[in-house]
């Protein structure tokens, strides 16, 4: 292996200086330095002499050079910003050399072209790992069975369809699907054409006690006029009627008219072995309860709480984000036809949004190589990164309850149904199902819930880089000192991107395939500037594999981070550590192993990944001992607290995830701690004004008659502080639309937080949306001629007609609506 090796190199990090000598190798950049220990610490037996930082190419996220002559007496610099949030500063004596290294650097990192230049496809294993195969870890079917499906066990009311085996039907979707019984591959086939990109409603996780289902899926292809697939309505209606006929408990259950009964877990009543609700989670079950009858129609006896199904289908998008999306042909299910469930409207936002979230939370911490200053908290305030996350976190534990108390099915998707689906439905199930929060099954979830159901692995992640991430910084910047808070390069190019984002809502020119492997909503990022970025050509290799910067997302990173403040809120609910998901997230960008480094089960078929390349779980599994959590209690009793199956997130107590970013919990989090136990302070003051205790004064103990309530009260909240911060922000049910004198009498009872807004595919909400979105959609293009303006806007005569031709067309859509729905109503949070 030919290596490059540059002597007399200053490195710093976490603003230590170390020296020391810099190695170039084909993959890796290492640098070499004398171990020297602190002052009056003996040394171990057989210490190295030298320690070794290794950093892979692919995992640099941003590589800015500063030339300096060396006649100016000041040295040259080469800064890395690493994706794992290590950042490090090289410093050379000579300017040449500096040069060099970054040409070399540069050429192995954002100029290789292919990824099977990747380091994955030359690893040679070690010997500890070469007993293992990660690549067959993960059997769907094996899973399935796991979960009560398979052709030699009792029918569950699913079955395994092989319509998908040569990724024909959806190329992104597995080739192994799990579908309702009732419904044949004939009925799928047709159905597939009203979801975007044929990822029709499949089963993902069926609950073991329960019967429960969690199915996910795209979006539909609604559009303004309405369209709908009989095909896909008996879909959905199958997969939330597919629980078998069993008791709940001796309580006759009260279910939707095309579900059957299903049956509950080991305990007659969970809510009580769990956490009380906090006023979130509260105000979501209420919400989303709406009005429900809490009482069974033939009996007259009142069900228990979780007795009666609530099937929902879960939307990740904002509401707006969806209507934006029923402009361009797609949207979201018109309610009116899936009148066996309702339909929740969370606010989980766009890929292009997280990725600024995470750039805002490097800026923060830009200076961790040359200084160890404090982050910024402004910044990371700013960011809105936790507010993401405990989002994420909320949206899942919605789903969870619905699944494991509320006893009700649940479909979900976003827009393609593989980013913000996969975080929803992964973390769901680790809430629900101890196994996957061991080592083995938390594998087979990533495998099952990432992998094989087309998360844009190579997409979001960008493992051939991009040239815009190498910059050499203007003369006028070279031979300063670098300071704490100075530029790294991006101040520009934040300007660029805004005025670039300006050109691009109005431009009327819009490329077809800007948004093709985008979850952005209909919302796109500032295009590459064209006269910077060398383009591969149209329909090679190397053209499907190269880096859009505008579609790279930390939508994984989320998934883990939200695992951490699980683990981090029940320390021994989980077998594997901290260390375990920060190495994963390493792995994520590292280039080292091929299972991150496709976007789908069938490009990783055609590659021939697992001939070519280690799966990353090789790593994992020969080293298990370093990734066991010690506190781990595989107990599972819901009679007692702290080992009971469910487990859910405490919304309050999201923190950063402050070994990830290098940084110490004081650094990250002190602030987030003062304000926690302040708010505390005020809650304990306020629910003893609320109570009428005095300082002094006795509390009357509880009446031995009294029982404990299936839904316990909810804590007090400090004075001034929100309400409610749900990631719920809708809820649609046909029941709405066809009873509004029901509405109109119940809406004195809805929190006084809520407040009814018309839902996105509501014609009463119609002509409004239309008229929002008009100018704004116009400007994108994607409604020329149907917002009633001409297809072009040359001579005074078009403009004259404008007027009238629009307000036709829109009173012919408004009336076409009219026809085919009827008014629904939407609950949105304030």
């Amino acid at each position: 292996m030919q290596i490059k090796k540059i002597p007399n190199v200053d490195a710093i990090r976490g603003g230590e200086k170390h020296s020391g000598e810099l190695h170039l190798t084909e993959h890796h950049i290492i640098f070499v330095f004398p171990n020297v220990l602190p002052d009056g610490v003996p040394p171990p037996p057989n210490a190295p002499k030298t320690r070794e930082v290794y950093i892979a190419y692919p995992i640099i996220a941003n590589c800015i050079f500063r030339p300096c002559p060396s006649i100016t007496g000041r040295p040259s610099a080469i800064r890395l910003r690493c994706r794992d949030f290590m950042f490090i500063n090289f410093s050379f004596p000579d300017e040449l050399q500096a040069k060099d290294a970054f040409e070399y650097i540069r050429n192995r990192t954002c100029r290789l072209g292919s990824i099977e230049k990747l380091y994955a496809f030359s690893y040679q294993p070690l010997k500890l790992e070469r007993p293992f195969n990660g690549w067959n870890l993960y059997d769907p079917r094996a899973e399935f069975r796991r979960q009560g499906i398979s052709t030699k066990s009792v029918d569950r009311g699913w079955r395994i369809s092989s319509i998908n085996k040569d990724y024909t039907f959806s190329p992104t979707y597995p080739g192994l699907l799990v579908v309702p019984s009732k419904i044949s591959d004939n009925v799928i086939k047709y159905a597939g054409a009203y979801r975007s990109r044929q990822r029709i409603p499949v089963l993902t996780y069926l609950h073991s006690l329960n019967n429960c289902s969690i199915t996910r899926s795209s979006q539909p292809m609604v559009g303004f006029r309405g369209n709908r697939s009989i095909q896909d309505e008996k879909l959905v209606s199958a997969c939330f009627s597919a629980s078998a006929t069993v008791e709940f408990n001796g309580v006759d259950a009260s279910v939707s008219d095309t579900a059957e009964p299903s049956p509950a877990s080991s305990q007659a009543d969970l809510r009580d072995s769990i956490d009380p609700e906090s006023d979130t989670e509260r105000l979501e079950d209420e919400l989303l309860a709406g009005n429900d009858n809490n009482f069974d129609s033939k009996t007259g006896k009142r069900l228990v709480y979780g007795a009666q199904q609530s099937n929902l289908i879960v939307d990740a998008r904002p509401t707006i984000n969806a209507v934006v999306m029923q402009a361009m042909g797609k949207g979201s299910e018109n309610m009116e036809y899936y009148k066996f469930a309702k339909k929740a409207y969370l606010n989980i936002e766009n890929i292009h949004v997280m990725r600024e979230s995470l750039n805002t939370v490097i800026e923060a911490l830009k200076d961790s190589d040359i200084s160890r200053l404090p982050p910024n908290r402004e910044l990371l305030a700013k960011s809105g990164w936790l507010k993401h996350i405990t989002g994420i976190l909320d949206g899942s534990a919605l789903i969870a309850r619905q699944v494991g108390i509320r006893h009700s099915h649940v479909l979900i998707h976003c827009s393609d149904g593989w980013d913000r689906t996969s975080q929803l439905s992964a973390l769901s199930q680790l809430m629900l199902d101890p196994y996957y929060r061991t080592i083995e099954g938390f594998i087979v979830l990533v495998e099952k819930d990432w992998l094989s159901f087309g998360h844009m692995f190579q997409q979001r992640s960008g493992p051939l880089n991009h040239e815009k991430w190498f910059i050499v910084e203007k003369d006028a910047m070279a031979g300063s000192a670098l300071q704490p808070g100075e530029s790294d390069g991006r101040a520009g190019e934040a300007f660029e991107n805004a005025l670039a984002s300006a050109k691009r809502f109005f431009n009327k020119n819009r490329n077809n395939d800007s948004n093709a492997e985008s979850d952005g909503d209909g919302v796109s990022s500032p295009a590459d500037d064209p006269s910077q970025v060398k383009k591969p050509a149209a329909g090679t290799p190397e053209a499907s594999e190269a880096t859009r910067p505008n579609e790279i997302s930390p939508v994984f990173h989320q998934f883990l981070d939200a695992t951490y403040q699980l683990l981090r809120q029940h320390p021994n609910r989980f077998e594997f550590n901290e260390r375990f998901l920060r190495r994963l997230l390493y792995h994520l960008y590292a280039g080292q192993y091929g299972t991150f480094l496709w976007n789908s089960e069938k490009a990783r078929k055609d590659a021939r990944a697992s001939e070519r390349t280690r799966s990353v779980w090789d790593y994992f599994l020969s080293r298990k001992q370093e990734f066991i959590n010690r506190d781990y209690d595989a107990t599972i009793d819901d009679r007692q607290s702290g080992r009971e199956r469910l487990l859910f997130p405490k919304l309050s107590d999201v923190r950063w995830w402050y070994q990830l970013f290098g940084r110490t919990d004081a650094e990250m989090n002190e602030y987030l701690d003062l304000a926690a136990a302040r708010d505390e302070r005020l809650g304990n003051f306020a629910m003893g004004l609320t109570s009428g205790s005095m300082p002094g004064s006795f509390a009357s103990p509880p009446s031995s008659n009294e029982t404990r309530s299936p839904k316990p009260p909810s804590s007090p909240q400090p004075p001034s502080l929100p309400f409610s911060k749900s990631v719920l922000t809708g809820v649609e049910s046909a029941h709405e639309a066809l009873t509004p004198e029901q509405r109109a009498a119940g809406a004195g009872s809805h929190p006084a937080s809520l407040k009814q807004s018309a839902s996105a595919d509501s014609p009463g909400a119609f002509a409004t949306n239309l008229a929002k979105l008009r100018d704004g959609v116009a400007g994108l293009d994607i409604g020329r001629g149907l917002f009633g303006g001409p297809s072009t806007s040359n001579g005074s005569s078009g403009s004259n007609n404008a007027g009238g031709d629009g307000k036709r067309k829109e009173q012919e859509l408004t009336d076409m609506s009219t026809a085919t729905s009827s008014e629904k109503g939407s609950l949105e949070m304030t």
